[in-house]
């Protein structure tokens, strides 16, 4: 996969790519990932980017030319432009599992008071928002995009399978997890994950992926992939049970 981060500040992007599972997966040409400087595509002697707004307005807006003019650049057959947009969808580990099939995406890192109209209108494929507050600008979206989308290509985590153990891969959180000591503060790892014992640990981890997820994202239930028993469970902890609870029954 190749992945153009289109950007004003090329600076802010570039150390972080460098590093961790995206500077491993670059240099081992798992992820083609590059920085363009937006005002490479822009016109003039000055390489303006940005400009007021008609109708007044306080802040200035990104120019659509430079934009125009880099995506058509760098597009090729197949690409999905993506425009980093606090008023776009919001990203989500599905989004990011649909962006991984393409072989190509431009993200699009806007900046100031936004982007010209146009260019979500007549040039971004899907515009993307990572919460609901509003960044600088559109570069830490773009990153966090970039780190969800490349974990989920072929190769990238070490542990085969590792992606899809991981929190809302099946509309779940994550378990608890621990490692050495056994017994810290006198807080002690649970006897389960001890035992040697892979089904009980199994549905242990099962179990407390359920629990946690219903006392910390319930609305996350509504779509996680549940067995009939499994929404039983629910239920249960609806009644106020509790995992140690169903451990005893």
């Amino acid at each position: 996969m190749r992945i153009d981060i289109v950007t004003l500040f090329p600076g802010m992007v570039e150390p972080a790519l460098a590093e961790s599972m995206l500077g491993r997966a670059r240099a081992r040409g798992l992820v083609d990932i590059r920085v363009v400087n937006l005002r490479d595509y822009a016109g003039g002697r000055h390489r303006v980017t940005d400009d007021y707004q008609f109708g007044g307005g306080g802040g200035m807006v990104l120019k659509p030319e430079p934009l125009f003019a880099a995506v058509e650049a760098l597009r090729t057959p197949g690409a999905r432009v993506v425009l980093m947009d606090p008023r776009g969808r919001t990203f989500t580990h599905k989004v990011a599992g649909e962006l991984a099939v393409a072989s190509h995406l431009i993200l699009l890192a806007g900046r100031y008071e936004g982007v010209d109209a146009r260019v979500n209108e007549r040039l971004a494929d899907d515009a993307l928002s990572i919460g609901d507050y509003v960044v600088t600008g559109g570069e830490l979206p773009a990153l966090v995009v970039t780190d969800a989308v490349t974990r989920l290509l072929p190769g990238v985590l070490g542990a085969e399978g590792a992606a899809e153990r991981e929190s809302f891969a099946d509309g779940l959180l994550e378990p608890p997890q621990y490692t050495r000591p056994e017994e810290y503060r006198d807080a002690r790892v649970p006897a389960v994950l001890l035992s040697g014992d892979h089904a009980r640990i199994a549905r242990w981890r099962r179990v407390q992926a359920i629990w946690l997820t219903w006392r910390e994202r319930r609305d996350l239930l509504a779509t996680a992939r549940l067995t009939p028993e499994e929404r039983k469970m629910v239920e249960r902890f609806e009644r106020g049970e509790t995992p140690e609870q169903l451990e005893e029954t």
